[in-house]
């Protein structure tokens, strides 16, 4: 489909073929029985989930709960002890203030970029719903479902979208305030929506 967009109908008509499609993205985990949060585009219409930890295990997950709207789904692997990031308080962030990214931008696991916060409570074009955080945090395809942490280490947002025209960082950065994830993510587990 894609190549018939540069050049025409070059390309043979009829059924294409079977292909699996594979989706990266990042996430984090939020409490030490399983419970892993990430972006609903990342996992949405997803067949399987399957979750690398850094430690290399690959653990199936289960979808607990999606969002559309806040673009939030919370996942579930059956681990237990596992270690969590500490979330922080996204109305007391300060435009100018220092974060960083961790992802998986393009698929180089455990990346991390910095930059600044430049604007808070953005609204993007056809989004009504959720006041973003705007970072110049380099933020590539991968790094989405991933953390924006604060200078101390804690979890102040989710790397949601990028503005760009070449579908790469552009230094506009959106992610969904932590605030918002901790009215979400309870809901999501508790029934789903």
């Amino acid at each position: 489909e894609i190549f018939r967009h540069f050049f025409g109908r070059q390309f043979p008509q009829g059924p294409a073929p079977r292909r699996d499609s594979n989706s990266l993205g990042s996430g984090f985990i939020v409490s030490d029985d399983g419970y892993i949060l990430t972006n609903n585009h990342v996992v949405q219409d997803a067949d399987e989930i399957i979750v690398r930890l850094n430690d290399r295990r690959e653990l199936e997950a289960v979808l607990i709960g999606a969002d559309p709207s806040s673009d939030l789904a919370v996942l579930k692997v059956d681990a237990d002890d596992l270690p969590t990031v500490e979330l922080g308080d996204s109305d007391k962030l300060d435009v100018g203030e220092w974060v960083v990214a961790i992802g998986s931008p393009f698929g180089f696991d455990y990346s991390v970029t910095a930059g600044i916060v430049s604007a808070k409570g953005r609204s993007l074009p056809n989004e009504n719903y959720v006041p973003f955080i705007q970072t110049d945090v380099a933020i590539n395809p991968g790094n989405s479902g991933g953390p924006l942490l604060d200078s101390r280490g804690r979890v102040i947002g989710v790397n949601s979208q990028i503005l760009t025209l070449s579908g790469t960082s552009a230094g506009l950065g959106f992610a969904v305030p932590v605030n918002i994830v901790l009215r979400v993510v309870p809901q999501l587990i508790d029934t789903g929506e």
